[in-house]
């Protein structure tokens, strides 16, 4: 049961977790939402250079009649009247294609923001796997997207039937209109099917968008035994941690046992503690600094060394508690301890002196 509940993924996806995904192209994406941009963008501009499409259209049609009309229809006419339509094609498609990928562009950059990866479309084994292409046919992710289509289908063709029916009497009086009127019937009618589908479809991608993001969610929870994993890699190892600290802590033991020797004085309480200090007035110093201390093993080490190296060491069991508790190795002492020191410092000097006599 410990085991389940540890990998039962229950907790919320770290950053790192989303950051990988991201890279991956794993987002919140929904088709909806391009589908409905698209269809926005192709009805405004539907809307405003409609009119100028037909026109072009009825005197594209128009010159083609009449150079079909004429009997001296050559092979160069031909090629004219081929090039003029294709001209025409190009420049009707062009603004719609410019439109599409554009509004494409913005919903994409609207979910998910820039983003640019190639491991989506990477060839991947398990991707032409028959078994895990049979899974996914009866995922929950497909069942909801057929009946997202249906659903489509169903709205958009309810819609068209509801417009068509309001224009009925329209329709049927068509039959006796000019091809004008025939025209601007379809682009009107066309149009408000288009823009109430849109309006239909608007609301299907935003509740698409969030089942989405919900799903995407779920996909990325994590159960506490990849949290803890993932923490370690960024933490690193427990064991490998205290390794480094120990090092370090050797290294800086080496380093503060180095400065012993050029130490100034000792001061001990005398068996537990042991503090060396080094005062050099030459060099300008404020004060004395504490360049070694230890407790103990470290404590009797200082004092070895001091000793071999012929460095004073003075007895002070308050001065020597009071320093150890006080200032860290490599700081200057406290204004609080300048007589106390400066007084075993002449002392120091003063034997200095007797011994050079």
């Amino acid at each position: 049961m410990a085991e389940d509940s540890s990998q039962e993924k229950t907790e919320t996806p770290s950053e790192k977790k989303r950051r990988d995904a991201r890279q991956e192209g794993t987002v919140a994406k929904s088709t909806e939402v391009n589908s409905v941009f698209v269809l926005l963008a192709a009805i405004f501009l539907l809307r405003l250079i409609g009119p100028w499409m037909l026109s072009e259209l009825e005197q594209n049609i128009r010159e083609t009649f009449a150079m079909i009309s004429e009997t001296d229809m050559s092979d160069q006419r031909l090629i004219l009247l081929a090039q003029s339509s294709l001209m025409l094609l190009i420049k009707l498609i062009i603004p719609f294609v410019s439109a599409i990928m554009f509004a494409g562009l913005i919903a994409n950059i609207i979910q998910v923001g820039l983003m640019a990866t190639v491991k989506p479309i990477t060839p991947k084994l398990e991707k032409v796997n028959p078994l895990s292409g049979f899974k996914r046919m009866f995922a929950m992710r497909s069942i909801v997207e057929t009946i997202k289509n249906i659903l489509k289908i169903s709205i958009i063709g309810y819609i068209a039937y509801l417009t068509i029916r309001g224009d009925y009497s329209i329709l049927i009086a068509l039959a006796d209109a000019s091809v004008e009127a025939i025209w601007n019937f379809i682009f009107a009618s066309a149009y408000d099917i288009f823009l109430r589908t849109a309006l239909a479809l608007l609301v299907i991608a935003v509740a698409d968008y969030s089942y989405q993001r919900y799903e995407h969610e779920k996909k990325l929870k994590m159960s506490h035994q990849e949290v803890k994993e993932e923490r370690k890699q960024m933490d690193g190892d427990p064991q490998i941690k205290a390794r480094i600290r120990s090092l370090q802590r050797e290294m800086a033991r080496r380093r503060m046992m180095d400065s012993v020797p050029q130490a100034s004085v000792v001061v001990t309480n005398p068996t537990h503690l042991a503090i060396a200090l080094l005062y050099e007035p030459e060099k300008d110093m404020d004060a004395p600094v504490v360049t070694a201390k230890g407790k103990g093993v470290i404590a009797q080490r200082i004092k070895k060394l001091a000793e071999d190296n012929k460095v004073p060491v003075v007895e002070d069991k308050p001065l020597a508690w009071a320093m150890f508790d006080k200032v860290e190795v490599n700081q200057p002492i406290p204004e609080e301890f300048f007589m106390a020191v400066a007084e075993i410092l002449a002392y120091v000097y003063r034997m200095n002196n007797k011994g050079a006599a």
